[in-house]
């Protein structure tokens, strides 16, 4: 390739952004020890990054089109160090929520313009091994951070997870300013900020009312109130779009089921893949008495099987209709939250293994072709803004998921522990209840929350392959194949070179 600044600068800030998504998780236990923190509080620190990532990824693409993507991106480089450092220096669970917000709004900024970057900077050829590098180090990023996590928790401490950011932070900053053209989209675009507070005051009331629900109910006044507020941001987010000239999603999209099964797909995908993870990891850390090191470890045949099948996959099945590919990994996800539903007071790490190879497969099949199915259901002029939907709906599944999967395996304790018990010893706080409990009863309470909240993701991922294999029909979705297959009109637009790019 002509040059690997640029590509090095990009993949510098996409590595950190997809890391912290999944870092935290086996180092989950520690914080609650450390910080006092309740289950609610563990749920956040989770989702308070997804959600921010999610519902403000759509408003800062189209921001950056008006004021430079590489302005915009450097300024989310430096807000993910900032919130990085806050989140280190954290006393409190509240005040680690908050930084992981703001860690979000960073990482929004950063993955909305990653795209449009490496496409001012690269074409034909080299443009697409500057993509096939930056689909590597993404795929690698999921894969290393249970393992680094875990790692960095049990030497230095988990508050090194969010330290050493720092220098990575510097060095991206540093080479984006020196080899990274600044670029922008067409002339006359405006900032939709108003369907973007919308958006994402529907994302995170409904997120907060599902947290809710595992506190005080599906009944509650609080819980009922935040439904009410997310379906009213729906509905003011809807009448915004209809109304304005650049909406972040133009609602007319809605009307092609292909891409209404995509998106279904997208949603359902990272929460039933991953929402489980962090009580994976609780429950192999604090019931099994797992070190961090092996709990990343254990959590490893889910990655290492993503990567090979995604690697593997490109290779050997190029031109298979996208709808098999996505609908058929739906299905072996969904498959494999079953196999791991099998969970018992003397079940050991050995249990979910098979299970997590067959989430890791589909994963490996859905992840890849994904966009490029959204890209090749709509009009070529609105390959950015579905390339930004994919994105985004993804973040704000994994949120849901986790959101979900917490409510309901707190939900399944309270049959067989006490509320208080049943979330003191979901938020890792099993020591302080082995005076009370025996053993075996508290291995069982969290072994039948677990599985309760796996036959849910089992389902959900079941439901959402068969909307995909009924709504993604033979057309120009499947002609294509996925990315492979798209316009060269629309590749442009997703890359930001014409109109309407929205991220």
């Amino acid at each position: 390739m002509r040059t690997w600044g640029p590509l090095t600068a990009v993949c510098l800030g996409t590595f950190m952004l997809l890391l912290d998504v999944t870092i935290v998780v086996v180092a989950l236990p520690d914080m609650a020890r450390s910080l006092h923190a309740s289950l609610s509080d563990l749920q956040w620190v989770v989702d308070g990054y997804a959600l921010a990532l999610a519902a403000l990824l759509l408003g800062v693409g189209a921001a950056a089109d008006v004021l430079g993507r590489r302005r915009v991106h450097v300024v989310g480089v430096v807000l993910f160090a900032v919130a990085s450092l806050s989140c280190g220096l954290a006393g409190g669970p509240g005040a680690l929520v908050a930084a992981r917000a703001v860690q979000g709004v960073g990482a929004a900024a950063m993955l909305a313009t990653t795209l449009p970057l490496l496409g001012s900077v690269y074409q034909g050829r080299q443009r697409s091994v500057a993509l096939g590098v930056w689909g590597a180090v993404s795929g690698g990023a999921a894969a290393v951070g249970p393992v680094l996590g875990g790692v960095l928790t049990e030497g230095p401490g988990w508050r090194w997870i969010f330290f050493v950011n720092l220098p990575v932070s510097v060095a991206a900053v540093w080479l984006t300013l020196r080899v990274v053209p600044e670029s922008k989209g067409p002339r006359g675009m405006r900032i939709d900020w108003l369907g973007t507070i919308a958006f994402a005051g529907f994302a995170g009331g409904v997120t907060y009312a599902v947290v809710r629900a595992g506190e005080d109910g599906w009944g509650a006044s609080v819980t009922l109130g935040s439904f009410a507020v997310a379906a009213l941001a729906l509905v003011c987010f809807v009448l915004v779009e209809r109304r304005v000239a650049h909406p972040l999603l133009d609602l007319s999209l809605l009307r092609k089921p292909a891409f209404v099964g995509v998106m279904a797909g997208a949603l359902a995908f990272n929460g039933v893949a991953f929402g489980g993870m962090p009580y994976l990891s609780i429950w192999l850390q604090t019931l099994l008495g797992m070190s961090p090191v092996r709990g990343g470890l254990t959590l490893l045949p889910l990655t290492g099987a993503a990567v090979v099948v995604s690697v593997l996959a490109g290779k050997l099945l190029h031109g298979v209709p996208a709808r098999l590919t996505i609908g058929g990994g739906l299905l072996l996800i969904g498959t494999g939250c079953f196999c791991q539903a099998v969970l018992g007071a003397g079940s050991d790490w050995t249990t979910l293994t098979p299970g997590l190879v067959l989430v890791g497969i589909g994963t490996g099949l859905v992840a890849p072709g994904i966009a490029g199915a959204a890209l090749a259901a709509v009009p070529a002029e609105r390959a950015g803004m579905a390339g930004g939907a994919v994105n985004t709906v993804r973040q704000l599944g994994y949120a849901l998921g986790v959101a979900v999967s917490g409510t309901v395996l707190t939900s399944r304790m309270r049959d067989t522990l006490p509320h208080d018990s049943a979330h003191t010893l979901a938020g890792g706080g099993a020591g302080a209840l082995r005076g009370t409990f025996s053993e075996h009863a508290l291995r069982a309470a969290f072994a039948s929350g677990l599985d309760s909240a796996l036959v849910v993701a089992g389902f959900v991922g079941t439901a959402a392959a068969v909307l995909v294999l009924t709504l993604v029909r033979p057309g120009r979705a499947e002609r294509t194949g996925g990315t492979a297959g798209v316009t060269e009109s629309a590749a442009r637009t997703l890359f930001g070179e014409e109109t309407a790019s929205h991220g």
